[in-house]
């Protein structure tokens, strides 16, 4: 689709004026930032204006016992046919969840993503996700929750400033078939699911990290070992998951449930290991969201996260009521290295760079999650086993 004049100029005013006020003489509506001058033609544009997924099997019914769930994050869809997506279809499992950065559309781009009104290079990038034929098998094989993260959702590292991010979340709403649910009918692309009866529920929270999250405090000391892009932000008005998001979980941690997968696309349980995006760098949310499970007494709370192109697993004693553990699955496809020597202080042993995916195992009689890194041939290199009673 040819970019029209109107658009070329809204995109210059997103990129000078977001996200102050956008006047325009005369008009007593006028709107009031880009994001709501881009709306009316984002609400405009035809069903094949976005890139679709292909057709997978629908989720499992809501009385469906869960015993093993699938994790991935992190898939260039540039790169060449996938070992770890191979593996995954190869599989059994009840469901897969893909975490976040599920495509990179905003590497290739000009380097002021804030030029991009229609968000080109993510569609594509999308477009060329769902042709790769081992994507295929594995949306053909798992019924599939998604979330995003930065490269997904347009813009590296980005929050709530993102001026194009409204149109960010149609793409991935209607790529993921997620436009017409409930996910479709509120800002954001939160959103959760339960299966299975009393005593054997499993229920799975997708978190959105990415809409609503304001700044990050940049590091005073770039690539410091633990300050490398952030440092934690001591702004009293922080936010990662904005007020409607956060009323929304106070109430699903009430509903019930005997094991929760809480999906976050950025790591939960980390403090000290290393400087790049995490829950950490916005630490009063982070208590936050600690506090709020205290509150609603939730039990069975497992963390699960992508983002870090190293999978890990963590465990914190403190951080709720009962030993909070988290399972870091990253990445399918893009590995930068094959050791590393990061080690935060809830850290359960080395972390895994090579290419992975992770499994979570559900045993009901025993009572017990497993979480499992696996290779991308899919060996168990590491694992962690907790108790949900």
């Amino acid at each position: 689709m040819k970019h029209i004049t109107a658009i070329a100029a809204l995109s210059l005013l997103a990129a000078c004026q977001s996200p102050a006020e956008i006047p325009l003489i005369g008009d007593a509506f006028a709107p009031k930032s880009a994001e709501d001058a881009l709306e009316p033609y984002y609400r405009s544009l035809p069903d094949d204006f976005f890139p679709h997924a292909p057709k997978g099997p629908v989720l499992p019914a809501a009385d469906t016992v869960l015993t093993r769930i699938l994790v991935g994050s992190c898939l260039d869809e540039e790169k060449g046919e996938s070992t770890t997506l191979r593996t995954i279809a190869a599989q059994q499992a009840d469901l897969f969840l893909m975490i976040g950065d599920n495509v990179y559309g905003d590497k290739d781009g000009p380097a002021n993503i804030n030029n991009q009104p229609e968000l080109d290079e993510l569609r594509a990038s999308f477009r060329d996700l769902a042709a790769r034929e081992d994507f295929k098998a594995v949306r053909a094989k798992f019924p599939m929750m998604v979330a995003w993260d930065d490269h997904d959702y347009g813009a590296n590292d980005a929050g709530r400033g993102f001026v194009f991010k409204r149109l960010a979340e149609r793409i991935h709403e209607r790529f993921w078939g997620l436009d017409d649910k409930d996910v479709g009918a509120y800002p954001g692309t939160y959103y959760a699911r339960t299966f299975g009866p009393e005593g054997q529920r499993t229920q799975v929270i997708v978190l959105d990290t990415r809409f609503f999250r304001s700044n990050l405090t940049p590091t005073d000391e770039w690539n410091k070992k633990g300050k490398e892009r952030y440092i934690p932000s001591a702004d009293p008005e922080q936010d990662m998951l904005g007020n409607d998001q956060w009323t929304w979980l106070e109430n699903r941690l009430q509903d019930p449930a005997d094991v929760r997968l809480i999906v976050s696309s950025i790591q939960v349980l980390t403090t000290d290991g290393h400087g790049f995006e995490a829950w950490s760098t916005l630490p009063k949310e982070q208590a936050r969201l600690y506090n709020l499970v205290r509150e609603t007494e939730a039990k069975g709370v497992v963390f699960v996260s992508g983002d870090r192109h190293t999978a890990f697993l963590y465990k914190d004693e403190a951080a709720l009521p009962y030993p909070a553990f988290e399972l870091t699955a990253s990445s399918m496809n893009l590995s930068f290295a094959e050791t590393t020597t990061e080690m935060d202080k809830a850290q359960l042993g080395e972390g895994y760079p090579p290419e992975n995916f992770g499994a979570i195992g559900i045993d009901w009689a025993a009572g017990t999650v497993s979480l499992e890194v696996k290779s991308n041939t899919g060996e168990t290199v590491r694992q962690a086993t907790t108790s949900f009673r």
